[in-house]
């Protein structure tokens, strides 16, 4: 499924409360709009103060509400028919008051009232705090949000950073793609719910010299997108990454190296802490066996000195020898340039793990769609063309079905 529709069918409640905030919903509205979902948007009156309800209508598509008495519902119900028609309730942002006010389980104004009325079997409430950073940190707004956690709200955020009265810290809203991929996870199955997943992604980098090296043509896309459905289905995530420029998922634990012995031994130390691990880092297989200590010079000659090269650490296959109390579920990647089924056998066997996905190398670097053939001992399975993410969030499907149950 293409990202700019991963929200369609979903009826989203967007609420704003008063903060200077209110500037980065407009937008929050717009990446929804575009995801798919259909948006209403409800303002307290102190959100009036900082954005428009036009404004809010126009970016929306749809009337903006902003009292419980608005006489447009004809049962004269806002809060009763808002809140039955919304997949979740996202309220962005959520000031340290409109915060306490969920707290205590008051409903003074339209927004609290349906937050209060909402199924909460069957539409999620998301809170996107914005407030200066002594606000944020004080005792009373802590205990605020620590109880409507309890309640069964989910607090996104917040961020880190300047803040719009000078200051600097906690307390910044999430931006708006933040908070759309934060609501898009929401709706993914929690298959891997309580899990913790280590994942390799990306090239390795092994140098010759200070300025060369030996690497490939690996974007990290697929370990990225692998690690973004792990969060997104509940697990626990670590990444160690190869030199790549990508944004971290949210909520991930990154760890970032260079060279195939570097990635080693950022794994080693972590497979035992984890239930699953997920080798897809094209790991070069070969690095010089003594990097010059400054840049190789061209001499003339039109010749180029012997480079000797040592076969690189077998990351996957070290991981998958451990012994079995410290040994995670393994699965390796194998990007291919032809006889996709039987090298990536062949590699099932050799390397001694449960399931290997393959792929043809020159076919996916560097690019946003791949196709995934699923290895094991039963036989194979194909994972049709699509994009990373949508592959990505199958695969976590297919690997919580084959996980052994833990221990009762």
């Amino acid at each position: 499924m293409s990202p700019l529709v991963e929200l369609q069918g979903k009826h989203i409640v967007l609420g704003l409360s008063g903060g200077v905030a209110c500037y980065k919903a407009a937008e929050l509205a717009r990446e929804l709009v575009r995801a798919g979902a259909t948006v209403q948007v409800v303002m307290t009156e102190a959100a009036a103060q900082f954005i428009t309800a036009v404004t809010m209508q126009a970016l929306s598509g749809r009337p903006v509400f902003t009292s419980q008495w608005d006489a447009r519902q004809p049962n004269g119900m806002a809060h009763i028919e808002l809140s039955r028609e919304a997949d979740a309730v996202l309220v962005a942002p959520a000031s340290a008051d409109f915060i306490a006010q969920l707290a205590q389980g008051r409903a003074g104004e339209l927004l609290s009232l349906l937050c209060l009325a909402r199924s909460m079997r069957t539409c999620p409430l998301l809170v996107a705090p914005a407030m200066n950073r002594e606000m944020w940190a004080h005792p009373a707004t802590q205990r605020n949000v620590a109880q409507i956690v309890a309640d069964g709200a989910t607090v996104l955020g917040p961020a880190t950073g300047d803040q719009a009265c000078g200051e600097v810290g906690d307390g910044r809203m999430l931006e708006a793609t933040e908070l759309r991929d934060e609501l898009i996870a929401v709706f993914q199955p929690k298959v891997l719910a309580g899990r913790s997943v280590l994942i390799t992604a990306g090239p390795t980098f092994e140098a010759i010299d200070p300025v060369r090296g030996i690497s490939n043509h690996s974007s990290g896309k697929m370990g990225f997108a692998v690690a973004r459905a792990a969060a997104e289905a509940g697990a626990h995530v670590t990444l160690v990454a190869g030199p790549v420029h990508l944004p971290t998922p949210r909520g991930v634990r990154r760890i970032d190296v260079q060279s195939a012995q570097q990635m080693l031994d950022a794994v080693l130390p972590e497979a035992p802490r984890h239930e699953v691990f997920v080798a897809t880092a094209a790991v070069a297989d070969w690095r010089p066996a003594l990097a010059a200590e400054g840049k190789i010079k061209k001499d003339g000659s039109g010749r180029v000195a012997a480079l000797e090269l040592l076969e690189n650490p077998d990351i996957l296959a070290t991981v998958a020898r451990l012994p079995a109390a410290a040994r995670p579920w393994c699965v390796g990647f194998a990007a291919e340039s032809h006889d996709l089924v039987r090298h990536a056998r062949d590699k099932l066997v050799r390397k001694g793990v449960p399931l290997i996905v393959a792929n043809l190398g020159p076919e996916t670097f560097g690019r946003d769609d791949n196709t995934l053939l699923l290895v094991d001992a039963a036989g194979e399975h194909e994972l049709p063309r699509a994009d990373k993410l949508t592959l990505a969030r199958q695969l976590m499907a297919e690997i919580a079905a084959r996980l052994p149950a833990r221990p009762t």
